[in-house]
C-alpha cells in the first residue's frame, strides 16, 4: 500500500469514527427517551423536542462547517466535535429541568452532530470519486450501524432492572466514549488531496491535450439550477421520514403491539446488524450501477430512487405486524432488513449524485447549505411529528402511516433528477460538470 492510500484509508477510518459517534446520539434516543419520560415526567411531545432542537443545531453547525472543510479539512472540525459530543452527553446527564434539557442536548449535542455528518461525508468524496466512491464511504458508514449496535445494546444493558434515573450514569459514560473517538478521528484524519499534491481516487486521466479543469462552481450559481434542490427535496422526504421511523420504532413495538422494551430494542439493532454489512454491500452495487449507466449522475440517481421505494417497503411490513407472535416478529425483522438496505443507499447516495453535478472543489459549501436546508426541516419535523401524532392519537401508526408516504414522495422526486446542471457559465465556456 503506497502513501497515497494509506491516507486515503486514513480518511475513511476517521469518517467511521465520526459516523459511529454521530448515529450513538440517534441510537441511543429511542431508547433513552423511554426512562428518560418515566423519570422526569415528561410527555413523548416534551421529550422528542429535544431531538428536534438537536436537529436543527445540526443544520446550522452542518452550513459553517462546510465552509471550513473545503478550506481547512477535518481535523479542527472533529476536534470541535469531540468537545460538542461529549458535553451533550454528560451536561444532559446532569440536568433537572425541562429548558436545561433542550439547552444541553439540543445545542451541545446538535452543534456536535452538524460537524459530524458534513465532515464525514464531504472528505471521503473529496478523496474518492466516480466508481470507487460509494464502496469507500459504504466501509467508512459501516460506523453508524456498528453504533447502533454498540450503543444501543450497552444503554438496554445499562438500564436493564434499573430504575429511576439509571439513564444518567449511562449517558455519562457515552459522552467520555465519545470524546475518545472523535479525538482518535482528529487525529488520523487528513486534508484534500491536492494538499499533499495527489488527486481524488477514480478522478478522470489527463486527455491527450492535458487535463480539463474542473468547472467550479459558485454556491450561489449551484442554488440557481434544479439539480441541487431536486437532491434537496428528495433528501429531505426521505429525513423527515427516517427520522421519524428512528425515534419512534422502539416506542411502535413496545407500546403498539405489546413487545417489552428488550424485544422491542433487539429488533432495533436487528437494524444496525444488517446495516453493518449492507453498508458496503450496497456501496459496491450502487457503484456498479454507476459503471453500467452513461455517466455517474444517472448511476446514482437510479439508486435514488430505488432507496427511499424501499424505505415505503419497510414502513409497510411494520404496519401489517400484529401482536406479539412469531409471525409478526418475522415481519419485523424483515422490516428492519429492508431499512437498513435503504440505510445503506440514500444518504451517501444524495451526496454522490451532489458530486457528480458540482464536482469536488466547492463541494463542501455547496452541501454544507443543502444540509442547512434538509436537516432544519426532515429531521426537525420528523420526530415532532411522530410524538406529536401519539399524543394526539394514542397509537403510533399514524407515525409510521406519514413516514410510508413520505418515502413514496422521496423516491417520486428523486425520478426527476437531471444528469447534469444547465449552467449558462458553463455552456459559454464550453465545458461541463464532472460526471
Amino acid at each position: 500500500m503506497n502513501n497515497s492510500e494509506i491516507k486515503g484509508w486514513s480518511v475513511v477510518a476517521a469518517s467511521w469514527l465520526a459516523l459511529f459517534c454521530l448515529f450513538g446520539y440517534r441510537a441511543t434516543f429511542s431508547i433513552l427517551k423511554v426512562p428518560m419520560s418515566a423519570d422526569m415526567g415528561w410527555s413523548q411531545t416534551e421529550v422528542t423536542l429535544g431531538y428536534s432542537i438537536l436537529m436543527m443545531f445540526y443544520a446550522i453547525a452542518a452550513f459553517f462547517c462546510g465552509m471550513l472543510l473545503d478550506k481547512w479539512g477535518t481535523k479542527l472540525v472533529y476536534v470541535i466535535g469531540a468537545v460538542f459530543g461529549a458535553a451533550g452527553f454528560i451536561v444532559t446527564s446532569h440536568v433537572h429541568s425541562l429548558y436545561a434539557y433542550y439547552a444541553s442536548y439540543g445545542v451541545l449535542a446538535g452543534v456536535a452532530t452538524g460537524m459530524l455528518w458534513v465532515s464525514s461525508t464531504i472528505s471521503v468524496r473529496k478523496w474518492y470519486v466516480g466508481k470507487n466512491y460509494a464502496k469507500m464511504f459504504g466501509i467508512a458508514f459501516m460506523g453508524a450501524p456498528m453504533s447502533q449496535v454498540i450503543m444501543s445494546l450497552f444503554v438496554k444493558e445499562s438500564l436493564a432492572g434499573a430504575q429511576g434515573d439509571a439513564w444518567r450514569s449511562a449517558m455519562q459514560l457515552l459522552g467520555w466514549l465519545t470524546l475518545a473517538c472523535l479525538l482518535l478521528a482528529a487525529a488520523v484524519a487528513k486534508k484534500n488531496p491536492e494538499d499533499y499534491g495527489l488527486k481524488a481516487f477514480g478522478e478522470a486521466p489527463a486527455s491527450d491535450q492535458g487535463q480539463q479543469s474542473e468547472y467550479v462552481w459558485g454556491v450561489k450559481e449551484a442554488f440557481a439550477s434544479y439539480p441541487i434542490w431536486g437532491a434537496i427535496l428528495t433528501f429531505l422526504t426521505s429525513m423527515l421520514a427516517e427520522f421519524l421511523v428512528w425515534t419512534q420504532v422502539v416506542s411502535y413495538w413496545k407500546d403498539d403491539l405489546g413487545y417489552n422494551l428488550s424485544t422491542a430494542t433487539n429488533l432495533y439493532v436487528a437494524i444496525g446488524i444488517v446495516g453493518i454489512f449492507s453498508m458496503p454491500i450496497m456501496g459496491i452495487i450502487a457503484d456498479k450501477v454507476v459503471a453500467v449507466s452513461s455517466c455517474e449522475s444517472q448511476g446514482r440517481k437510479r439508486m435514488l430512487i430505488f432507496g427511499p421505494a424501499a424505505g415505503a417497503v419497510a414502513c409497510a411490513f411494520l404496519l401489517i405486524q400484529s401482536g406479539t407472535g412469531p409471525a409478526s416478529i418475522l415481519l419485523g425483522v424483515i422490516s428492519c432488513f429492508i431499512f437498513a438496505v435503504y440505510w445503506a443507499v440514500v444518504p451517501g447516495g444524495v451526496v454522490g449524485y451532489t458530486g457528480a453535478v458540482y464536482g469536488r472543489q466547492t463541494l463542501g459549501k455547496i452541501w454544507g447549505l443543502a444540509t442547512l436546508i434538509v436537516m432544519g426541516i426532515g429531521p426537525f419535523l420528523g420526530p415532532l411529528i411522530g410524538g406529536f401524532l401519539k399524543d394526539s392519537t394514542g397509537s403510533y401508526t399514524y407515525s409510521i402511516l406519514f413516514a410510508l408516504v413520505a418515502f413514496i414522495v422521496s423516491a417520486c422526486i428523486a425520478s426527476t433528477l437531471p444528469l447534469k446542471a444547465d449552467n449558462a457559465a458553463i455552456r459559454s465556456m464550453g465545458t461541463h460538470a464532472v460526471h
